[in-house]
């Protein structure tokens, strides 16, 4: 029989007050220092940031306190791998300010995020994400992959900041999360209409979340978790899950899923959000479907093609700079290390074999 998208009515959602204390407290801002420093300690800003710590804290602190804190000017540059992007570093003080915030705001929200949601969540990550798409796709017959066309410059400012007012109700939280939001530098203009818009519209309306900075990762989870819920809850799609702007519904019925891609396509347009045409796509399963740099078969599976191509470029360079010098032997080891950690999520004994054969780096060893 055919699933069918029902209808339900929405839980009444909590709203947490007087998180601010515990956001300005020192502690906070001292264990946010060490978050926002991890792989970063030797940078210049960072030093310069830790020679005076206490210091420095107990300034951001008093800034908090009396509402006189405001964000400082973001470094953006563009990243071509793997794909062409922009990406925007906040100062390093602010981005203290990102790790306290999220350290009182994320444990709350998180838990109203449904089980299936796996980008930026502790315990979750690409790979769960992996497992858990594997375990659908061995168990469905057919696949509607989604991907959202330029999600972080297309979150709307107004909806964004509406959905936070629904969940937090403390005053000065909000505060610095609209300062935060409203501080955003712009984004790649990408112009889309929707209903009842006129002319103007799409370019009067702020949007756009910078990608670098923690508290973006964040709200972009926020923003889609009302999405999540109807999709499982209202559409009847239990076979669902969402890596950050990525998601999947698995059914064995090609005909539901045809209807529930209205649905999702109508429920984006109330955030202001459109699926990439092409990459938004119903498949048959036992074809293979890709997934976070993955293509997943019915018997294995392989790292993409895509993915291996920038992997090989990579040892290539990571070569180049060994032999010149510019990395040292712990340096090498350390990074083969994290790509064999990735790649052991797939059927990659032969390909890591093949690969270690092809490389002129003698300290690689295989796991």
């Amino acid at each position: 029989m055919a699933q069918t998208p029902t209808s339900t009515a929405a839980p009444r959602m909590k709203r947490y007050g007087n998180l601010w204390p515990q956001i300005i407290d020192f502690e906070n801002l001292l264990q946010a220092a060490r978050q926002a420093q991890r792989c970063k300690r030797f940078r210049p800003n960072v030093l310069a940031f830790n020679y005076n710590l206490e210091s420095e804290l107990q300034a951001l602190q008093h800034e908090l306190t009396t509402q006189t804190y405001q964000p400082g000017t973001y470094r953006t540059f563009q990243i071509l791998d793997p794909k062409p992007r922009f990406i925007s570093a906040a100062p390093y003080r602010d981005r203290v300010v990102h790790h306290a915030l999220c350290n009182i705001i994320t444990p709350r929200i998180d838990a109203t995020f449904i089980h299936d949601s796996y980008a930026n969540r502790v315990g979750k990550g690409s790979h769960r994400a992996l497992r858990r798409f594997i375990q659908f796709a061995r168990t469905h017959r057919y696949v509607l992959q989604c991907d959202i066309r330029k999600y972080f410059p297309t979150i709307d400012h107004s909806i964004l900041k509406a959905q936070l007012r629904a969940k937090i109700k403390c005053p000065q939280t909000l505060s610095l999360i609209e300062t935060i939001i409203d501080h955003s530098n712009p984004q790649e203009q990408v112009i889309q209409y929707f209903p009842d818009d006129d002319l103007l519209t799409p370019v009067e309306r702020r949007k756009g979340l910078p990608i670098g900075n923690l508290t973006s990762q964040f709200f972009a989870n926020v923003y889609l978790n009302s999405f999540d819920h109807r999709v499982k809850e209202r559409l009847n799609a239990p076979a669902y899950l969402r890596y950050m702007d990525d998601f999947a519904v698995f059914s064995n019925d090609q005909g539901f899923l045809r209807e529930v891609k209205v649905h999702i396509e109508a429920e984006l347009s109330h955030l202001r959000l459109k699926l990439h045409p092409i990459k938004s796509q119903i498949m048959e399963t036992r074809h293979g479907v890709n997934f976070v740099g993955f293509r997943v078969l019915p018997d294995r599976v392989r790292i993409r093609n895509t993915s291996l191509r920038r992997t090989r470029r990579w040892l290539r360079r990571l070569t180049q700079h060994y032999a010149t010098g510019k990395v040292t032997s712990a340096d090498v080891t350390q990074r083969w290390q994290s790509w064999q950690a990735h790649a052991l999520h797939g059927d990659t004994h032969q390909l890591r074999c093949a690969m270690l054969a092809g490389s002129e780096l003698p300290e690689l060893a295989l796991s």
